[in-house]
């Protein structure tokens, strides 16, 4: 029983440090340091939360800028048979697989015919490619500008507020060097849909 004593009374001290003190350590300084990122960097309309800068949305509408493909449907389930309980994911397909060439194939066609003015070898990879989460918020520079044309005749604006607007959701490399330029597609899309309100 002695020998028992000393091992136990470590696994509970290291599962009181590492289970309960060490987490609620992080969360309050979270909480205090990045409250914002913490509590899931929502944006609210007023006092109601409509979405995540993180978290990637579904756009349908030809006045909004579109995400990249997301295998979980940006996790709104539209095909409970395919996507119950599917928090995150991809394909994963190989180049080889004839399901991802469907795919691309249906998606290329779709969005050649929703950009006319765009010439199949210029389309970003990465537009029609899906991200690791399938909940990624973020597109280049050049996927968000190659779409400004559509926006443009969909919605109203202009050339020169549609290239603001996607200038002003655009994030540089993270310390100058790491990642990529990207923009964000949810906070561009709210801002395409104030200026469409405020124009109206």
């Amino acid at each position: 029983m002695k020998k028992l004593l000393s091992p136990l009374l470590l696994a509970v001290i290291m599962l009181v440090i590492c289970g309960l003190m060490y987490p609620l350590l992080m969360t309050g300084v979270a909480q205090v340091v990045f409250p914002y990122q913490a509590n899931g960097s929502m944006i609210k309309e007023g006092d109601k939360p409509i979405a995540s800068a993180l978290i990637g949305q579904q756009y349908t509408a030809p006045y909004y800028l579109q995400g990249r493909v997301s295998a979980v449907h940006y996790n709104t389930y539209t095909n409970l048979a395919d996507f119950a309980g599917v928090a995150s994911g991809s394909f994963n397909y190989a180049p080889s697989n004839p399901a991802l060439q469907e795919r691309m194939t249906a998606d290329i066609a779709k969005f050649l015919a929703q950009n006319p003015t765009v010439k199949r070898a210029d389309i970003p990879a990465e537009l029609m490619t899906a991200s690791g989460s399938g909940l990624d918020p973020h597109i280049t520079v050049a996927s968000a500008n190659i779409q400004v044309p559509r926006i443009v005749k969909a919605s109203g604006l202009s050339t020169t507020e549609v290239q603001q607007i996607i200038e002003a959701n655009t994030t540089n490399k993270e310390f100058g060097i790491f990642g990529q330029v990207t923009v964000n597609v949810v906070t561009a899309n709210l801002a395409i849909k104030a200026a469409m309100a405020q124009n109206s």
